[in-house]
């Protein structure tokens, strides 16, 4: 029986509807509040404005885009450098404002210019290989909470053999089994809400093996507002923030294009580039004002689309209106937040995979003809660069993984297409 597919502009009955966007709030919770935790900052501003700023988004973006605006990694190392120098969080701030301004700016080249110069510069070679890195960067991080890896330690420590825990791995597993049997098993609505099926599961059995710490749920308050940051203007923050500002524009329009592929949708063209740069950017800023760390599009909840088919916007949206309400109800984002590191590895095991295989569908349906030695050449290095552990540092940002390769993968292309217009490639 083929899976019905549910429309980026598909509106659902409310009682469908929530546990959809439920999911979608699972799916990346765990990852969009590490970050603020990373920072020492609140994570109920992080959640309110992941909220906010994907309802802003989705307005901006005429609802053409089903995009969740999670808490972005690529800000952590200038972010924590900016507060080991200058002493707190809100001197960073700024620098987000300042990405987001960014991102607006970007908007206008791409609206007045186009997406052309896209293909010179992010050739499908190139794209494909950075979207496969994407989940095969996450894919370590995913294991080390399953239970499967070790987490990293410090260089040059001496550590006993790694020996994982036989409950994490109980645990872990069974909420990956779960996961991959409902994704190709069940039926009906059931069908639609694989992963949030097996989080639930995965984490009633965490409970029943005593692995679930209750007192944080006990100890939260039913209401409470997030605590809110003005920011503290310092023109330093402008320039250890900016380096990063370009790894999120290139992981902004490779996960735009990979959503794209999945749903069927041009989305480059309609609603169109600009409008996601600018929705991006206007919720950034407003981020920056508010005492939130950036937001990015997330690849989770991408995952969970390629997973599901369900596409709609409208439960990205319920999802996000969800996540504003829990930031102001302790309790119930305390709940959440008690969900067993095992739980989420066994099943971003499953969505960080569904990602990296995204990256070679694009391969298949965009016909990259790997016979040709230009993009092998570019193929090739990007993946190295992206999976080899490869790192460069840029004043005080050190590029690597996905935002490294990305970068290599765009120069080099733009020497290959120089090249071209000098007449010196070879003619394949």
């Amino acid at each position: 029986m083929t899976r019905r597919i549910i429309g980026i502009h598909e509106k659902l009955p409310l009682l469908q509807t929530l546990p959809l966007s439920f999911q979608h709030l699972t799916a990346m919770f765990g990852a969009t509040i590490l970050v603020p935790i990373l920072l020492g900052v609140d994570p109920a501003i992080a959640l309110l404005m992941n909220g906010v700023g994907t309802l802003i988004y989705s307005w901006v973006t005429k609802g053409g885009i089903p995009a969740y605006l999670g808490s972005s990694f690529a800000f952590i190392a200038p972010t924590l450098l900016i507060i080991s120098t200058y002493g707190s969080f809100s001197n960073a701030q700024p620098g987000f404002i300042f990405f987001g301004l960014f991102f607006i700016a970007i908007s206008f080249i791409v609206k007045y210019w186009g997406i052309s110069w896209i293909d010179v510069v992010m050739p499908p070679a190139v794209m494909g290989a950075v979207v496969a890195i994407i989940g095969l960067e996450l894919a370590p991080v995913a294991a080390q909470q399953a239970g499967l890896a070790p987490f990293p330690t410090e260089v040059g420590k001496i550590v006993k053999p790694f020996v994982a825990s036989n409950d994490v791995l109980i645990v872990s597993m069974f909420t990956l089994c779960i996961g991959i049997a409902g994704s190709v098993m069940l039926r009906g609505f059931f069908q639609v809400i694989p992963i949030l099926v097996a989080v639930i599961a995965g984490y009633l059995l965490a409970l029943s093996m005593g692995m679930v710490d209750t007192t944080a749920i006990s100890k939260a308050a039913w209401f409470a507002l997030p605590n809110f940051r003005a920011p503290v203007f310092n023109p330093n923050a402008l320039i250890i923030i900016a380096p990063a500002c370009i790894v999120v524009l290139a992981e902004h329009i490779s996960h735009l294009i990979v959503t794209g592929k999945i749903t069927g949708s041009n989305l480059m063209e309609n609603p169109g580039l600009h409008r996601s740069l600018l929705g991006d950017g206007i919720s950034n800023v407003l981020s920056g004002f508010t005492g939130s760390p950036p937001n990015t599009t997330y690849g989770e909840n991408i995952g969970v689309m390629a997973i599901t088919r369900v596409y709609s916007v409208w439960v990205i949206r319920g999802a996000a209106i969800i996540a504003i309400v829990f930031s102001c109800v302790g309790k119930i984002a305390a709940a959440i937040s008690t969900i067993p590191t095992p739980v989420m590895g066994g099943i971003t095991m499953l969505l960080y995979g569904v990602i990296a295989v995204q990256g070679i569908r694009m391969f298949v349906e965009q016909k990259v003809d790997f016979s040709k030695n230009r993009n092998m050449v570019l193929g090739a290095v990007t993946f190295v660069v992206g999976v080899s552990g490869a790192a460069i540092n840029i004043g005080t940002v050190q590029l690597k993984g996905m935002a490294f390769a990305a970068i290599v993968g765009i120069v080099l292309s733009l020497i290959f297409w120089l090249l071209d217009k000098l007449g010196v490639m070879n003619k394949e």
